[in-house]
């Protein structure tokens, strides 16, 4: 591959693949799209979208045959939240077309073990690990493994609560058994996830965007008085159903900077070759302005959907509109155009 034309960016049909592909095609790369025969209907409509791939499930493009095809278009795949979500590290670190940014740092995103040691390797403030049930003595939240998009996740705040919804969710077939769980202590604050983008190409970080997210049916609950909720003994839900843009105070800049220039070089020195392109801390600011944070995303999140145009936060550094879709497609051409692409892909 050494003709910018030639190239196409694919990515699966969920999550943000649409301006991921919008982004690419701005900056001229042709596009394909790997999409379930299900949501065929939603992506044919869009005309920068050059070649749908259908397959019955997403974990098909582990198949000869979609691998073929993707190195027969030069692909480089843009990995998201539904591609994490879908296919396991091991899955992942054998798909032989080009991904972009570092393949291996998956394996630290789904793993809470490895996640909760970069996150400290970082120097983050975050909230404290709970090991077991048994040491369970205030309010947590609990959490499955990897990308889930909020779901599954539930309040306890004693062995009792915790085992009730661990019945709940083995019952409705979301786990088969508490070990999948991940229990953090809760830290309560206005939630906002901070997006970022690093490029080994400048060494520089760059500030995307901010948003926070509304959640089924926490966000609604809310909206409940004490005494009906009481009554009816509700019981929440952390499914994510949309984004809400944030904008901080100027003053609290210093520290989100800082932050994930401390992520990156933290990442370089235990996931070689490091944090490359889209990332996002995720967290919670306190009563004192000070950001805890209990996830991060080695890769495009969803809520840079807010922001095709452009957030308040890019366009400080763009003179034009810049998806961190397109931003990703820029970082290619401008790696292939300096022959260094391999630097930023796996």
């Amino acid at each position: 591959m050494n003709d910018k034309d030639a190239y196409t960016i694919a990515t699966l049909g969920s999550h943000c693949s649409l301006q991921v592909l919008k982004g690419a095609k701005d900056e001229g790369f042709r596009t394909l799209l790997i999409c379930e025969r299900q949501r065929l209907n939603l992506y044919k409509r869009f005309k920068f979208i050059d070649e749908i791939l259908v397959v019955e499930n997403f974990s098909e493009i582990l198949d000869q045959t979609c691998q073929q095809r993707l190195m027969e278009s030069n692909s480089i795949i843009i990995p998201h939240g539904t591609f994490i979500a879908y296919l396991n590290s091991e899955k992942i670190e054998r798909i032989s077309p080009p991904i972009f940014g570092n393949k291996w740092i998956f394996r630290w995103e789904a793993d809470r073990g490895l996640k909760q040691r970069l996150m400290e390797e970082s120097k983050l403030s975050i909230p404290r690990s709970i090991g077991s049930k048994d040491d369970i003595e205030d309010l947590c939240i609990v959490k499955l493994h990897g990308a889930a998009g909020g779901r599954g996740y539930f309040l306890a705040w004693d062995k009792k609560s915790f085992d009730e919804g661990v019945e709940k969710l083995i019952k409705n077939n979301t786990i088969k058994g508490e070990e999948e769980l991940y229990i953090q202590e809760y830290v309560s604050g206005v939630p906002a996830y901070l997006q970022f983008f690093y490029s080994p190409i400048t060494k520089e970080i760059e500030l995307m965007g901010i948003d926070r997210r509304y959640e089924s049916d926490i966000d609604g609950i809310g909206r409940i008085p004490s005494k009906q909720q009481l009554a009816v003994h509700l019981e929440p839900s952390y499914n994510v159903v949309g984004n809400i843009p944030l904008v901080l105070r100027e003053s609290l800049l210093c520290e989100v900077y800082a932050m994930g220039e401390r992520f990156v070089e933290a990442a370089s020195r235990l996931v070689p070759p490091g944090m490359m392109g889209p990332f996002c801390l995720e967290g919670i600011y306190d009563r004192e302005g000070k950001f805890i944070t209990f996830e991060f995303s080695a890769r495009i999140v969803a809520g840079t959907n807010l922001y095709l145009e452009g957030s308040p936060y890019s366009g400080l550094i763009f003179d034009e509109p810049m998806s961190m879709g397109r931003r990703v497609a820029r970082e290619i051409k401008i790696a292939d155009g300096k022959d260094i692409l391999q630097q930023i892909i796996t």
